[in-house]
């Protein structure tokens, strides 16, 4: 994913992959699970882009903000 966030929402202040390819933003930092990220019912996420399937997406999460 570019590390150019000009077009993220404000409040997006987590980025992070899953393991199918998809980015995602957060709006509090996400709880990881068996293929993914999650909110946890707290704060708001986005799906801001796809790539491609990743077997190293548990490194990905990023605090942008």
């Amino acid at each position: 994913m570019n590390a150019d966030c000009a077009g993220l929402p404000e409040w997006v202040a987590w980025l992070a992959q899953d393991a199918d390819g998809a980015w995602w933003g957060y709006q509090v930092e996400p709880l990881e699970y068996h293929r993914g990220w999650y909110e946890n019912e707290t704060g708001r996420c986005i799906c801001v882009a796809r790539g491609e399937p990743n077997g190293k997406w548990v490194g990905t999460l990023r605090k942008i903000r």
